[in-house]
Parts: structure tokens; C-alpha cells; sequence
């Protein structure tokens, strides 16, 4: 597994998601399938231009890309989202998880929303994110067709862009060819962060947690724009560790071992929080 945890995948055709694939390929082993997983705030479109309008496009084959929905908490105001809107538009396949949680009038309801985005679009039901693989490889849904030909579209838009800042600004161009192949990429930069007002709040400390009142915190006075938080938490009655996941209402904790001097490190992903009302939350858990 290779993890670009520098920068956003989705935001550019950068040099880092194109050498991380070159490096895989590379390996003796042949590999029979790659699956990028990016954050669930991705724009999925310049992943796309990442393979097909560079020369990954003649070693690689994009089979599909898949879209997975959480049944309990998705609803329709998640539309007003740049982001969730074209992760379904551009999804081949939507994974509607987690239907054991939702009655079958909500799920009917999603998949109406859904089709109201992407007419058409093939929805499969998992719990837990299971499904069997013959469904969502070797399907060749992703229409490359149509994708290599909006990339030529936008490749023509940022170059009249570029020819008429010309007339106004002197540029100066640096190009390395420091890779052994020597690729070029174009940048594809998306604001679908800033656009959605999404953010993520860090939190770290050398102080424990008081089990209480973090278990307070996310039932009563966690912000309601809060998505998803994960970490590593360490609570004051307890020798191990605590590998915390957050996802909508629900959340995980699972112990085991330190492996390092014990501390507290969370991060929280949301829309338009405020890192001071966070921060003094949390701060009020600390033992």
C-alpha cells in the first residue's frame, strides 16, 4: 500500500499520485488491479485526467471508479455539496453501505435522489462495505471516451486562459525532467474544498482523556457539522491505546498496545467548523 499523505490527490495532476503508480508498476510482481482510495471529499474528475491524459493512459486501463454512500446519514442537503455531487455524478457505481441501519422507504428514497443526479446510475446495497469482487472489477464502465475528450476540452480552456494572461504578465517556466520517464502533467486544480467550506481540525496532547467526559462530548456538545474524526486516544483509566473512528452518529473505539509513549491525537473533518469551540471541548475532556 503507498499513502500520498502530502497534498490533495484531487486537486492537481501532480507529480506525486503519477510517481506513486510508476513505483508499483515498476515492482517485479506483477500486479492485477490498483485501487486508489482518496479522501471522502474528493473531486474525482482530475484523478481521471491523472490517467488518461498522461502517458498512464497507455499502461494502465480505468475500469471504474466507485462512489460509496452512507445510508444511515446521506440526505439531501448533502447535495448542496460540490463534492458529493460529483463523486455521484462521476461514480460508475454507487455503493449504498450500512442498509442494515435504514429502513427500505429511506433506501428507496436515496436511490430516487441518486437517479436524480445520475440517471441511470447502477446502485448496489452492502453492510459493513462488503461486495463481492466480480461486481466492481474487471466491469469497464469508466466512459474514457467521453473523459478524453473533456480533457482535451479543459486542456483547450487553460490554454486560451494562458494565452490571455500572456498579454498582461511575464512568466517564467521551470520544467525538471528529473524522472527516469520524464513525464509532463498539466495542472487540473479543483476548489471543491473551499467551495464546500470543508476543513479539518487537528488536536493533539500529553495529557489523557477522561473517558466521561470525551463519551460526553460526542453524544451532547460535539458540533453537528462534523462528519468523520479519527485518531488515537488515550483515556486516564486505561494502560492501552484506543484507535478511535467517527463516521456521522456513530463511532468506534478499539484498544490495543502503545507502540509509542502515550498521547492524545484526533483530527475532525467537517464543514465550516470553528477550531476554538473544538479545542476548548476537548480541553475541558483533558484529565
Amino acid at each position: 500500500m503507498v499513502e500520498l499523505s502530502n497534498g490533495c490527490i484531487c486537486c492537481t495532476i501532480n507529480d506525486g499520485l503519477v510517481d506513486a503508480v510508476y513505483r508499483v508498476l515498476e515492482r517485479e510482481d506483477r500486479i492485477d488491479y490498483m485501487v486508489i482510495e482518496t479522501t471522502g471529499i474528493a473531486d474525482p474528475l482530475p484523478i481521471v485526467f491523472t490517467f488518461l491524459g498522461t502517458e498512464l493512459r497507455d499502461l494502465t486501463n480505468l475500469d471504474s471508479i466507485l462512489t460509496v454512500v452512507d445510508s444511515e446519514t446521506f440526505n439531501r442537503e448533502h447535495f448542496q455539496s460540490e463534492a458529493a455531487l460529483k463523486q455521484i455524478s462521476y461514480g460508475d457505481i454507487i455503493l449504498l453501505n450500512k442498509t442494515d441501519l435504514v429502513t427500505s422507504e429511506k433506501l428507496q428514497e436515496l436511490e430516487t435522489y441518486i437517479h436524480e443526479v445520475k440517471a441511470g446510475a447502477k446502485i448496489l446495497h452492502t453492510t459493513y462495505g462488503q461486495i463481492a469482487l466480480p461486481l466492481i472489477l474487471d466491469v469497464e464502465l469508466t466512459p474514457k471516451d467521453l473523459y478524453l475528450w473533456e480533457h482535451e476540452e479543459h486542456e483547450g480552456e487553460e490554454h486560451h486562459h494562458h494565452e490571455h494572461d500572456h498579454e498582461h504578465h511575464e512568466h517564467h517556466h521551470h520544467h525538471e525532467h528529473d524522472h527516469e520517464h520524464q513525464h509532463h502533467h498539466h495542472g487540473h486544480h479543483s476548489h471543491h474544498l473551499e467551495n464546500d467550506g470543508f476543513m479539518s481540525i487537528s488536536f493533539q496532547s500529553t495529557r489523557p482523556f477522561d473517558v466521561h467526559k470525551f463519551e460526553s462530548f460526542l453524544t451532547e456538545k460535539m458540533p453537528r457539522d462534523v462528519f468523520r474524526a479519527k485518531g488515537i486516544l488515550w483515556f486516564s483509566d486505561s494502560e492501552l491505546r484506543h484507535l478511535f473512528q467517527l463516521s456521522g452518529p456513530r463511532y468506534q473505539l478499539d484498544a490495543d498496545e502503545w507502540k509509542t509513549s502515550p498521547k492524545n491525537q484526533v483530527v475532525f473533518i467537517g464543514r465550516h467548523l470553528d477550531k476554538n469551540t473544538i479545542y476548548t471541548l476537548l480541553d475541558e475532556c483533558l484529565v
